[in-house]
């Protein structure tokens, strides 16, 4: 069998503010933002939504309005509560506290959807920028950390889906931040 993947290691780095700020902290609000954000190598997400539905109506219409419907919903309802619920585990601090006088911003700014057709394949994988912020004053960042290829892919060669290779991703990512706080603010 073939299998074609990147050989791009996840790089976690503080690239603003101070960490120790944020020694104690026990929980985080946690929010998500998509825009702007790039599809691939260098296409805006609008630009890919449509040559991508057009593509998939051309074979099967009425197809392209579902695979948008999951693009999207798949954020909520995957990719989300995977990327806190891993976070949480490997930090050992809780990203789903609403009441939290700190949260966290994750802006997803790339995303690589990937491919699999059986014998080839593309991991997905997702750049970052996640901001701590003061809740009460989110423009008091009191850090900013880089996440670059957080790779998506099923360890069985069973993701055809692109939901499933992107939650990976988020998955991935919220494993990797964890451990990587975890470590910084000991």
């Amino acid at each position: 069998m073939l299998s074609l993947t990147a050989v791009n290691a996840q790089k976690i780095k503080v690239i603003e503010g101070d960490l120790a700020k944020l020694k104690g902290v026990k929980s985080f609000k946690t929010e998500f933002t998509y825009t702007p954000m790039i599809v691939g190598k260098d296409k805006d997400e609008k630009d890919y939504i449509q040559e991508k539905k057009q593509k998939l109506d051309e074979k099967e219409p009425g197809r392209g309005d579902t695979w948008e419907k999951a693009w999207v919903a798949d954020r909520k309802d995957r990719f989300e509560p995977q990327f806190r619920e891993l976070f949480s585990k490997h930090s050992g601090m809780s990203a789903v506290d609403d009441s939290s006088p700190y949260t966290m911003i994750f802006k997803t700014t790339r995303t690589e959807p990937g491919w699999n057709v059986g014998v080839m394949r593309v991991p997905a994988y997702i750049d970052a920028e996640v901001w701590f912020v003061e809740t009460a004053n989110p423009d008091n960042v009191l850090a900013k950390i880089s996440i670059k290829n957080s790779p998506g892919r099923d360890a069985f060669g069973m993701d055809y889906e692109t939901g499933l290779r992107l939650q990976e991703s988020y998955a991935k990512a919220g494993k990797s931040l964890g451990g990587f706080l975890k470590g910084k603010l000991k």
